[in-house]
């Protein structure tokens, strides 16, 4: 179950069950928001055909014990976690059970790799 709610609280939270795609969705997208509009993207579906379709956020999202903020798409039936919000929330797909874990590498918060910017 993963808890979304649009920060920092005008909108109604949902506690939701999810599918999740790390390979083709790099946001998060939901079946319908009592969020405030933000903006329009123009998506491209999967038969090829284009569609704006309302962008809201930032959105919370919480997996677990990790949380992340991300804007999200309003499109379709169903709630989509992309790779985005899976790497910033440093989970994992467990493809025999179907779920998201915490990579085991960093069970107790999440970790990032970051590039640093050295000045001389």
């Amino acid at each position: 179950m993963i808890s979304i709610k649009r920060a920092p609280g005008n909108c109604r939270g949902l506690v939701v069950q999810a599918f999740f795609d790390s390979a083709e969705s790099p946001n998060i997208l939901l079946c319908s928001s009592s969020c405030r509009q933000e903006s329009e993207r123009e998506v491209t579906v999967a038969d090829g055909s284009s569609m704006r379709v309302p962008y809201v956020g930032p959105v919370k999202v919480v997996v677990q014990d990790r949380l992340c903020f991300v804007g999200a798409l309003v499109l379709g039936d169903t709630v989509l976690l992309g790779a985005v919000p899976m790497a910033d929330m440093d989970l994992t797909i467990n493809p025999s059970r179907q779920c998201l874990e915490q990579d085991p590498r960093s069970p107790n918060i999440p970790q990032a790799l970051v590039k640093g910017i050295h000045t001389p």
